[in-house]
């Protein structure tokens, strides 16, 4: 009698290991993956500076979406914003950078200079990296709440405290289609 309950037990005890080092592997792996995103994001961010002092001279009709750019990057850089906060600031500084290239299309002198064109292009391969990030990420994500949502191993997650995490997303603004002919006539 004493040894089936020993085998029960090991096995529940080896179960219950096994599914807490697999949840704890995935909230790694979903950290690590947000991780890259910040480091995709400082690497744009670091960019920002360049880019503003490039366009600033040709885009006087665009200081103030400038201004709104350096001081959303100076709030990223900061470091005292949380991970939800740092996804929105993303998805901002995403679309004022986006509408400054647009805006660029109206400064033909800004668009021939060779300093914008590097940095355009250093730009656009940020953005890249970026959204391959948050692809990394949101699959790492749905990953772990796979995990912590389904049965058996949300016994485990609720036991010791696992949450699951929100998917970069974006938002509904974007998720429009893009109004060309309105973007050049502004």
């Amino acid at each position: 009698m004493l040894i089936p309950v020993l085998i029960i037990a090991g096995v529940l005890l080896l179960w219950l290991a096994l599914s807490y080092n697999s949840l704890v592997s995935k909230r790694n792996a979903a950290d690590k993956a947000f991780a890259s995103i910040d480091a995709m994001a400082k690497k744009r961010y670091d960019l920002i500076p360049n880019l503003v002092s490039t366009v600033q001279n040709y885009m006087k009709h665009e200081k103030e979406t400038l201004t709104q750019i350096t001081e959303m990057r100076a709030r990223a850089t900061s470091g005292n914003i949380s991970e939800e906060e740092k996804i929105d600031l993303d998805q901002k500084v995403s679309r004022a950078v986006s509408g400054i290239m647009v805006a660029v299309e109206n400064y033909p002198d800004l668009k021939a200079s060779t300093n914008f064109m590097q940095l355009q292009g250093a730009l656009n391969e940020v953005e890249e990296q970026l959204s391959a990030a948050r692809r990394f990420f949101n699959a790492a994500v749905t990953d772990l709440n796979n995990a912590v949502q389904m049965f058996p191993t949300n016994i485990v997650a609720s036991m010791f405290n696992f949450k699951t995490r929100k998917l970069f997303e974006i938002t509904e603004q974007e998720r429009q289609n893009v109004d060309v002919k309105a973007l050049f006539s502004s």
